[in-house]
């Protein structure tokens, strides 16, 4: 019976072969997946625009069915803060810039609400891309 203790003893854990190659595949895996992952911020922002734009316009809804109208490009999103809007202060788009609120819209809708996108210049692509109301509505 001792011997085979001893036995157990000498072959427990592992040998450094065997870390090696768990070092190996997780370096692997890492390599794969660190990069999909690092996009993910990226992602997270402009869903977070998007939504920000939906609770701007269903604020804009209710002002409209008190008011009978749209705020002016003038009275800006300002027009919404404290009544319509859950936060006092008027959001920011995720990288930190206002959103844009044209009233009446381009192309002939009745209001437009932009967000710059990363860049916080027009046009862009990928995450320097402009989001908008009409975006949404396709």
């Amino acid at each position: 019976m001792t011997h085979l203790r001893g036995s157990r003893r000498k072959n427990a854990g592992f040998s450094l072969i065997e870390l090696m190659v768990v070092i190996v595949i997780l370096g692997i895996l890492a390599t794969l997946l660190v990069p999909k992952i690092m996009d993910r911020p990226d992602e997270a922002r402009i869903t977070k625009a998007r939504l920000d734009i939906q609770s701007i316009e269903t604020a804009l809804k209710l002002y409209r069915l008190d008011k009978g109208r749209y705020p002016t490009t003038e009275q800006g999103l300002g027009a919404l803060a404290g009544d319509y809007l859950e936060n006092t202060g008027l959001p920011k788009d995720p990288w930190g810039n206002e959103y844009i609120y044209q009233s009446p819209g381009p192309n002939g809708s009745d209001y437009d609400i932009v967000s710059l996108g990363a860049d916080g210049k027009e046009g862009g692509t990928g995450k320097d891309s402009d989001l908008s109301v009409l975006d949404e509505k396709g």
